[in-house]
């Protein structure tokens, strides 16, 4: 089939990649300008310079509403668009263009996760498994019908990268498996179960201050979802800014303040935990690892040098 790409960064460049080396011929790409974003400078690779090497023409845009550029894909003549992390909305005359319409890849496992940061969420929220979907796009976001799905399951220490890296390789397969269900002739595709959809925004600082307020349980996991090269969970201590880099659910159960710096427990620092810490039943985060505001990077035992005192959200 003849396939006009949309994408940008790593999966995007995973994507085209796929098409590439794939018996479909890509006669045009739409990909976003580099930006400075923090997520977005993350697995950054150049969709545009790979289809530069492979001399497919390049269209640079941050939405894809203007006449030249559909003008552009009309005068392609695609059998298909395949899309993957493309961040705006791509309208239904660009989408129903095709004459197969347009191929969708998250990485999610839709219904769940639709949306923004899809593996990020999912670690927070502990899902058991993470993976792929390619689905045909309408005019909800990310709600057409789901031509192949692919799952990875998420193991107790995995963080985002993590599973980034074991989602990523599914690209492929779940790209091209789908486009040849496509071109074998298939039309009819597994509806989604609506009743199951979630959807989550864009991560922003908000997002990764830590409230010690949440049980440890759910602290861990945020943790780990924020692993480098993702920017860090961060709390104050003495009003000043620090970076949780590293931390396990302590052994035992402390009671409390959430917040107190309370106990050292094996290589980590006890912080208090959890909404009812006062009962003394809930364990609490044993931070191991931390980066000072200078952006010295040493273990939290060596960083308090004494037990008390609150860690906190605000300075």
């Amino acid at each position: 089939m003849r396939v006009v790409m949309f994408g940008y960064q790593t999966w995007g460049h995973r994507t085209l990649q796929a098409l590439l080396h794939s018996e479909h011929d890509v006669v045009l790409v739409v990909t976003h300008p580099k930006s400075e974003h923090a997520y977005e400078k993350i697995w950054s690779d150049s969709v545009a310079d790979l289809a530069e090497e492979h001399g497919v023409p390049v269209v640079i845009r941050n939405r894809p509403d203007d006449e030249e550029l559909f003008a552009r894909l009309k005068e392609a003549d695609p059998d298909i668009i395949v899309a993957n992390n493309w961040r705006t909305w791509i309208p239904p005359h660009i989408f129903g263009l095709p004459r197969h319409g347009t191929l969708n890849v998250h990485d999610s496992l839709l219904p769940k996760y639709a949306g923004f940061s899809p593996l990020i969420w999912a670690v927070i929220n502990g899902e058991p498994e993470v993976g792929v979907t390619a689905h045909m796009m309408d005019d909800e976001l990310d709600a057409g019908d789901i031509v192949r799905q692919e799952s990875v399951p998420v193991g107790p220490k995995d963080t985002t990268t993590d599973l980034f890296h074991k989602t990523v390789d599914l690209i492929a397969p779940v790209t091209i498996g789908a486009l040849d269900l496509i071109a074998s002739g298939r039309t009819e595709f597994t509806k989604q179960d609506r009743s199951q959809a979630t959807f989550f925004h864009k991560r922003a600082a908000e997002d990764i201050r830590i409230d010690w307020n949440w049980p440890a349980e759910d602290l861990e996991r945020l943790v780990r979802a924020q692993s480098a090269p993702y920017p860090s969970t961060f709390t104050y201590h003495k009003g000043k800014r620090l970076e949780v880099l590293a931390a396990v659910v302590s052994q035992n159960r402390y009671g409390g303040t959430p917040g107190r710096v309370f106990y050292r427990e094996g290589e980590g620092v006890v912080i208090v935990a959890g909404a009812d810490a006062r009962t003394g039943r809930n364990h609490g985060l044993a931070i191991t690892r931390v980066r000072d505001e200078s952006g010295r990077e040493l273990p939290a035992t060596e960083y308090f040098t004494s037990m008390g005192g609150y860690l906190t959200g605000r300075p």
